[in-house]
């Protein structure tokens, strides 16, 4: 196969590529907390000769996130969370420890502080969150602190990532230098983040 081949197969697969990036993107336009996705390129060049041209071809090379703030929108919803500013809340998986911004959260039967697909919610110290079901007044305060009754139940951890980040799903994250507590969080009871995807931008 000729060099020309190669070089115009390699820019056809980097553009199927960041289309499939751009269709993701569209695909979460309405999922809480996503963050729109960037596809990055790099250029290999190649030597073909001293009597020849180099040969020069794309390839998909990683991606980045923008992590501007969606926008907050209120549910009113008891373990509906909202992170004004920086940070993410971290998960325990089954897959390991997760960041997301993602936060649509329910009681499980145990009292545990869940994401809809079972993921525990971590506390400042990366324990699972404990609520007892039977409580009342419920109220999660700007620095995460939950407390009932007035009696303090527990903090929903804030976290920033260590290194880069790398996407797991569409709204988790994981960090590869390891994650910090927050101190400075600013949580919002009974609100959700949307995701921060400009349809016109990505049809653009």
């Amino acid at each position: 196969m000729s060099n020309s081949i190669y070089a115009t197969l390699s820019r056809q697969d980097g553009l199927l590529k960041e289309l499939q990036v751009v269709a993701n993107n569209i695909a979460n336009t309405n999922t809480s907390g996503y963050k729109t996705d960037r596809a990055l390129f790099a250029e290999y060049v190649m030597a073909t000769g001293n009597d020849n041209p180099s040969l020069s071809m794309g390839g998909l090379a990683g991606h980045s996130f923008d992590m501007t703030q969606g926008t907050v929108k209120f549910t009113g919803g008891k373990f509906d969370l909202a992170i004004q500013g920086e940070g993410f809340f971290a998960l325990e998986t089954d897959a390991g420890q997760r960041l997301t911004r993602a936060g649509a959260f329910q009681l499980s039967s145990e009292g545990q502080l869940i994401t809809p697909d079972g993921a525990r919610v971590l506390d400042s110290g990366t324990t699972p969150i404990q609520i007892p079901p039977d409580v009342e007044g419920l109220a999660i305060a700007g620095d995460g602190t939950i407390s009932a009754d007035g009696q303090v139940l527990g903090q929903v951890g804030v976290f920033t990532a260590e290194g880069r980040l790398q996407r797991d799903t569409d709204t988790r994250f994981v960090a590869q230098g390891g994650i910090q507590p927050l101190e400075a969080a600013n949580v919002l009871q009974g609100a959700l983040e949307a995701s921060n995807v400009s349809p016109v931008l990505e049809m653009a």
